[in-house]
This record gives C-alpha cells, sequence and structure tokens, in this order.
C-alpha cells in the first residue's frame, strides 16, 4: 500500500512524523494540543477514530481505513512536512492495515502515567459519562463501580503491554514520556518531540491553544480511597 502524493507541499517520501502511542486517559489530549500549539510538529488526532473526528473537528470525515491513513499525512501535517496521530492499541486492531509500515519517516512516542489507578478511575468516570474531554458535557452522572474500575485498571496494563510487547518485538526505543511530567514541564516535552524528529530551531508553544484542563476533583480522590479500602490486598498477586 502506498499513500497518495499531492502537490502544494512536501512529498510524502520527504514527509515525517510521529505516533503518539498509549492508553486511554493517559493524557494524550493535553500532549497532541500541546504539540500542535507550536504549528511545527504537526497536529496529532485520533485519526483511527472516525466517529471521534465527525464530533470534534471534521465533519465529513471518513470511516474507512485507508482513508484514514491517508488523512494522517493530509490533516496531521503541518506545512514544514512533519505530521503527528495518537493511537490506543485497541484502535489498531480493526484496521487491517500495516500503518506503522506505510507511514512515511515514522517515529514512535510512548506516553504513559505513572498513577495507574488514577488513569482507571479516569477511564471509569468517562465510560459513565460520555465525557472524554473536560470541554464536554456530561452525559450520564457517574457513579462509584469497583467493578468497573477493576476492570479498567487491568484494560490500562494490557494497553501499556501490549505496546511495550510491540516495541520489544520490533527493535524500536521509544521516545519515553510520562503524563505527569507533561504536566509540570510542557516545553521539556515540546523540545524532546522535536529532536525525535529532526526540527532543529525549539519550537515555541502557544499556551491559547491549549484547552485540556485536568478532570480529576474530589469525586476521584474519594473513588480511590473507596477502592483500595474494597480492593487492595496484598495477599495476592494479580494474573490475566
Amino acid at each position: 500500500m502506498k499513500l497518495p502524493d499531492e502537490t502544494g507541499g512536501p512529498s510524502v517520501a520527504e514527509l515525517r512524523g510521529y505516533a503518539v502511542c498509549a492508553a486511554p486517559r493517559a493524557g494524550t489530549n493535553l500532549l497532541c494540543q500541546v504539540l500542535a500549539s507550536t504549528g511545527v510538529l504537526g497536529r496529532p488526532l485520533e485519526y483511527f477514530n472516525g466517529p471521534g473526528r465527525r464530533t470534534w473537528d471534521i465533519p465529513d470525515y471518513p470511516d474507512e481505513p485507508r482513508r484514514q491513513l491517508e488523512a494522517v499525512v493530509r490533516h496531521g501535517r503541518t506545512p514544514n512536512g512533519i505530521y503527528g496521530l495518537k493511537l490506543f492499541a485497541f484502535q489498531s486492531d480493526a484496521l487491517g492495515l500495516p500503518w506503522a509500515n506505510v507511514l512515511p519517516g515514522l517515529r514512535f512516542v510512548h506516553l504513559r502515567r505513572r498513577d495507574l489507578l488514577g488513569q482507571a478511575l479516569s477511564w471509569a468516570r468517562a465510560d459513565q459519562t460520555g465525557a472524554f474531554r473536560a470541554d464536554a458535557a456530561d452525559a450520564r452522572t457517574p457513579a462509584y463501580d469497583a467493578d468497573l474500575i477493576a476492570d479498567c485498571l487491568r484494560r490500562v496494563v494490557v494497553e501499556e503491554a501490549r505496546w511495550r510487547l510491540f516495541f520489544a518485538r520490533n527493535g524500536v526505543t521509544p521516545l519515553e514520556l510520562a503524563y505527569e511530567d507533561v504536566v509540570a514541564a510542557p516545553e521539556a516535552a515540546v523540545h524532546a518531540v522535536a529532536r525525535l524528529v529532526g526540527v532543529t530551531e525549539a519550537p515555541a508553544l502557544d499556551a491559547s491553544q491549549v484547552s485540556v484542563r485536568v478532570q480529576r476533583d474530589a469525586a476521584s480522590e474519594a473513588w480511590r480511597e473507596r477502592f483500595l479500602r474494597e480492593r487492595g490486598d496484598l495477599g495476592f498477586v494479580d494474573a490475566f
């Protein structure tokens, strides 16, 4: 499979870019907005999420995997020929395309969250409310559900394990970033990604273009404390 060349910019062969690989609720929206705000590090979005793209920014976005792959280099690139995308391991299952073999000059960014339970709490809450971004309204009122939180925790661990297996099997050493570090020092993340894709001049982020905010609140902490009381048990090691 080849991606089509287009006029008015670098050829496909001249492009280079990166994939932000993560599990859900690892802070990808924040990182991707920070990177896009520079104007020179691509426009990383979930290009393999048709419903999400149509809801948020591209009303006629396709569901066909090949056209989504083409959208990565069409919509996801900045004028300097750098493109970006983000994806979760489970999203690759439905593609049926060798996306990592096709995208030109592809590098990998592995974004993780050190606080796995916090990530699971966030995922459980988003699953209930339908609000996967802070600027989205809750469709439903969230309620504490220990089984759902435990399931989300396992899903986070599995998603992380899948990426680590993918990198190891292919001899890939990705750029490793942690959500907590991106929150504390977003400029450092920008500079690290710039180096990864060969942008020599240090880009400047534009904070006015970053709308993502932390969704964690007092209810999140109450859920954490209750879950640890109810499910914390040092007497066994979890199995899958």
